[in-house]
């Protein structure tokens, strides 16, 4: 077995701010450094004075857990009982009452809770803890909360929760499908998932399998611990155990290779009208359109030809103009004439 938590990642509710992120961040419990538990060591984590304190580790994957290791924050001090004056190392109240849970989920209670102190005073809790916890998750979740008054040497302390973890080990196997102390004989059924890392006993089946002894799904379900429902398939006795898969077809209907997705019909008599209705609509429009549109090139076309025939009538109207004044000095000519042989004749008489 080997520590499957080192350099993985991990998480924190409430960082201490007081210090730089390197001196308190969450990575601080699986960086494999347990040599300085101290604030200034850079390798605790060191959340803020809240009432409850939630720390975790993400193992990237269900594996199979034997037991944990938790290093406190001691300062670097003695953290056994001064039995001369009383005292304790001032860290260990920090420490009562916490609980691990094993989860899948970010969410510690969708898990199941592996250890829960109830049995150790600041007297009695050791700086290094183990803890046997034979299970199988994706992450280890330390949580610890404060809402009820706990009697302890030091009342400030005893009012809020905190983490001081200057690491958390997990030691398990580092890939599922096996078990024993060196994690190399594989589990004894072939369709088990993850059996248990001491005994063998299968502890969950691979997806399409169910019970004890890893048998097929029931008919129409399928997936991960059966808990899935087969869709719309043709033939349910054709719906694949593992993916649920539908191998001959989906109804009528259904569509995609679940057959859970319903297809898009317009054969009712309500999206028939529908249809009809936004049909006429759009042929109305586009008639409409063409209307404005004949309207408009007719009267263009009517008003260039009314242009052109104006433009036409006006060259002879100017020459009606020219003869008339030709007409008008002609006429003046000749009674001009007229003047002349009058004048002529009486000069002639006298």
């Amino acid at each position: 077995m080997e520590n499957i938590a080192l350099n993985k990642p991990a998480y924190q509710q409430y960082r201490y701010t007081g210090v730089s992120a390197a001196l308190s961040q969450a990575s601080n419990a699986v960086d494999g450094l347990k040599s300085n538990l101290s604030e200034q060591g850079g390798e605790c984590v060191i959340s803020g004075r809240k009432k409850t304190a939630t720390w975790w580790v993400n193992l990237t994957e269900i594996l199979s857990i034997h037991h944990l290791r938790i290093y406190y924050r001691t300062e670097n001090e003695l953290f056994i009982v001064n039995f001369i004056s009383g005292s304790t190392n001032r860290f260990t109240p920090d420490f009562l009452g916490f609980a691990v849970y094993i989860s899948n989920t970010t969410d510690r209670l969708e898990g199941t809770l592996c250890f829960k102190e109830e049995n150790f005073n600041v007297t009695t809790i050791p700086p290094v803890l183990n803890i046997t916890c034979p299970m199988h998750g994706h992450y280890v979740i330390y949580y610890n909360e404060r809402w009820s008054w706990r009697i302890c040497h030091d009342e400030n302390r005893c009012q809020y929760a905190y983490n001081d973890l200057c690491e958390l080990e997990v030691y398990g196997c580092p890939f599922p499908g096996v078990y024993g102390v060196s994690c190399s004989i594989p589990c004894p059924d072939p369709n088990c998932r993850y059996c248990h890392i001491e005994t063998g006993a299968c502890q969950g089946c691979k997806p399409g399998y169910q019970g004890h002894q890893c048998e097929e799904c029931e008919f129409a379900t399928y997936g991960d611990q059966c808990k899935e429902t087969c869709g719309q398939c043709q033939d349910l006795t054709k719906c694949h155990y593992k993916n649920g898969t539908c191998l001959t077809g989906c109804r009528a209907g259904y569509h995609g290779a679940l057959c859970k997705t319903l297809s898009k019909r317009v054969d009712s008599c309500t999206d028939q009208l529908g249809f009809y209705i936004t049909l006429g609509l759009l042929c109305g429009c586009l008639l409409l359109n063409g209307f404005c549109i004949a309207y408009i090139v007719s009267l263009r076309q009517s008003r260039s030809q009314r242009s052109q025939k104006n433009q036409s009538e006006l060259p002879t109207i100017k020459a009606i103009g020219r003869e008339t004044e030709a007409n008008d000095d002609y006429q003046e000519l000749g009674e001009t004439d007229q003047d002349r042989t009058l004048y002529n004749a009486l000069q002639y008489t006298s």
